[in-house]
Order: C-alpha cells, then structure tokens, then sequence
C-alpha cells in the first residue's frame, strides 16, 4: 500500500515546533511515501509552506490531513475534535501524555486507533536512541536554559578583569544531570560561570566531571531507576535531598533543575526555605515546571515570578519550543526512525507487539492497550505471555541447569 505520512499544525499556544520539516519531508518522500502538511503547520519553526511543497509534500487543509493519512504525526497530545476525527487504522505518533492521561489512550484504543507515545520508548536498547524525543528535546531545552538563566541574572557570568577592578563569575548549580542537565551544564561553562551538578545517580559524577563541573555527592544511596531515569524518592529520601541541597542552593547564584519522572508529579527539590533564603537577584529555571508541579516551589508552567525577597523563577516546562527550527530538525528526525522502523519489508506498515522496541512506545493498536505501564494505570490486567506454562519436572530440569551453571 501507499503509505500517506500528515503533519498537523499544533493547537497549544506556547508550541512553535511541528513533527515533520522539510528535510525528512524530502526523505520520507524518496522512501515511497507521500506527505501532507497541514497549512501553516512550519510557520512558527520558520519552514514556509513553500518550503514544504519545494520538498514535494503537499500543503493541506487540515481536514485533509487527517482523513488521507496512514501516520499521522503531531508534537503534543492533540485536542479532543481532533482525536475524534482519527479513523480505525491509523497511527498517531508524538509526545502523547499517554502516562498523564490514560483515558485519552482507551478512547484511541476504542476507535482501533494506533498510538504510539514517545514518552514510553524504552530508552536503554540502542536501536531506539534514534527515536528517542525525550533525548533530543531535552538536549535543546538544557542547552536553552543555560541562555535564559544568563539573560534572567543581573550580573556577568563569567569572571571579568577590567579596569575598574575585577567581577567574581556566578556560581551555576544544576539539579539532574541527565540529558537536559548535562546541556546546561556545558552552556553555563561556556559562558564562563563555576558549575556544579547535582544527581542521585552515581553513575552521573564522571559525566559531570568531564564537562568541568564539580559533581556534588548525594546521600540518597542510588537513585537510579529503569528506562534511564531517576527512579521516584521515598518521602525519607526526598526529606533528606532537600535538606542537603539546601545549603548548595545558598551558596549559589543560579539553579537549574532537570528533575522528571514520566507520567508522575516531579520530585520538588527547592523548598519554599530554600527561595527564601537564597541571594536576592538569583535566578532559578525549572525545566521540570508543569500542571502537576515543579521541582521549585512556587514555580507556573509558563511563567515568571518574581519573590518578595527577589528571586526570579522561571517555569521553563518548554524551551524547546523556543528553538523551534533546531528542535523541529531533531524531532522530525526521531519520527522518521519509527516510521522506518515500522514499514515491514513488503512495504507496508505493521507494528509488532512482541518487538522489545514497539512493546515499549506502543500505547495501543489493534483496539487494546499493550503497553505494561499504561494497563497499569488504567487498572487492567496483564497481558498474558506467549511463553507456554511449565510443570513441575520442567521447572526442576530448569533449575538444576541453572544450578551447574553458577557452579
């Protein structure tokens, strides 16, 4: 068949990327497929209609966008008219909020909708860092926060030898030094501030270190969790975080926090004693900042506030957005991996439940939910597993084989 591949424009006020430009456009086209753009969607990336239709895509209504396509590519979780007007069999793909609104996916699931949901893709097997959003959004929007913190500060960030006598540089810290973190890090150092990164992941130290940062130590034990995250704190854990950070907040003029854990609230990092007491000018950027929190009291998704003790914090939740042009490129990248991924080698599309990949990003297709995470929070039983059940003499012939080979 004729694969059909749409973008739309995208509905949220604050979101200036779109799913697909024109170089995957010209791609995606010479792979066999047909493009539909819908009209205007590039704009706001600075990827004309022209652009699009020079690349060999077709500039569309959205209407038509719609009901042509086999894949249908957004950036957010696209509103409820437009969900309504997916048909069964096709595929949605894009940051869907599947782990924050479940319902949105059985309703895509009763409509025998495909979802797949990048916030799902399980990160560690290698094949699927080329599809990985999380990663290249997050790479933008810590290197963003480095330059919004600089532009937000009152003073120089690097130090500064003039004649009039000598500027200390700012003291940086970062909170998170995954991805996002790590960006931020590099920028602030380039810009000439002293950088420190803060993590409850050991593995993290060497990372921080080879950028020239000073990795400061916690005393959460391991706070690695699966999927390349940050696994979620006990509240003793979280009491004893805020506590020790407390005094690295003090003593610095810039705090950057990349703290996440999908489909949940963030962990909050900086307590409200922590704003209180930090230095009057300092500049806090929250990149965690969103409508079920932050990792920084007092901070809006979307907004700046100024504190009575003056204390900017800036609710950072989409700079990635902010570099709409670079992060549209990585994007529209990550969705022609999974579109490669996913074409079968008569040149259709099929998803394959049982594939380690797929299993992971799927949120649903063929009418059920499939993903592990997503029936877990929607109260739904396991799938059962192809693997046949074993009686006893099995299980006994199993161990014993396990047995001689730890000898």
């Amino acid at each position: 068949m004729s694969i059909v591949v749409s973008a739309l424009k995208e509905e949220q006020p604050h979101e200036k990327r779109v799913a697909i430009d024109p170089d995957v456009t010209k791609r995606l086209i010479k792979a066999g497929m047909k493009v539909l753009i819908e009209k205007g969607a590039g704009v706001a990336s600075y990827y004309s209609d022209e652009s699009y239709q020079k690349a060999g895509a077709e500039v569309v209504d959205r209407q038509t966008a719609l009901s042509q396509a086999n894949v249908v590519a957004v950036i957010n979780l696209p509103s409820d008219a437009t969900l309504d007007a997916l048909k069964s069999g096709q595929v949605v793909l894009g940051l869907l909020s599947s782990l924050i609104k479940p319902e949105k996916m059985q309703q895509l699931a009763d409509k025998k909708v495909s979802a797949l949901s990048f916030e799902l893709l399980p990160r560690t097997i290698s094949r699927a860092q080329t599809m990985d959003v999380l990663s290249s959004q997050s790479s933008v929007a810590g290197y963003k926060a480095g330059l919004v913190a600089s532009d937000a500060y009152s003073k120089y960030f690097p130090m500064m030898i003039t004649a009039a006598g000598t500027v200390k540089p700012a003291k940086v810290l970062v909170l998170g030094t995954g991805v996002a973190g790590l960006q931020a890090i590099g920028t602030a150092k380039r810009l000439g501030a002293i950088v420190s990164g803060y993590d409850v992941r050991p593995a993290s130290k060497g990372e921080v270190e080879s950028l020239g940062a000073t990795f400061l130590t916690s005393s959460v034990s391991n706070g690695a969790g699966s999927g390349g995250y940050a696994r979620a704190l006990t509240p003793e854990e979280t009491a004893a975080q805020q506590k020790e950070l407390a005094g690295f907040i003090a003593d610095n003029d810039i705090v950057i926090t990349t703290a996440q854990v999908p489909g949940h609230k963030p962990p909050l990092m900086v307590t409200q004693d922590s704003v209180d007491n930090a230095k009057p000018g300092a500049v806090f950027v929250d990149l965690a900042a969103s409508e079920l929190g932050g990792n920084i009291a007092g901070s809006k998704p979307d907004e700046t506030v100024v504190t009575d003790n003056q204390v900017t914090i800036i609710g950072a939740n989409n700079l990635a957005s902010e570099l709409s042009n670079s992060a549209s490129q990585l994007y529209a990248k990550n969705v022609q991996a999974v579109i490669n991924a996913m074409v079968d080698k008569d040149g259709n599309l099929a998803i394959d439940p049982k594939d380690d990949v797929f299993s992971g990003l799927t949120a649903t297709t063929n009418g059920e939910i499939i993903n592990a995470r997503l029936r877990e929070a929607l109260k739904l039983d396991p799938l059962p597993t192809d693997e046949p059940a074993k009686d006893a003499a099995d299980e006994k012939a199993d161990q014993s084989a396990e047995s001689k080979g730890a000898e």
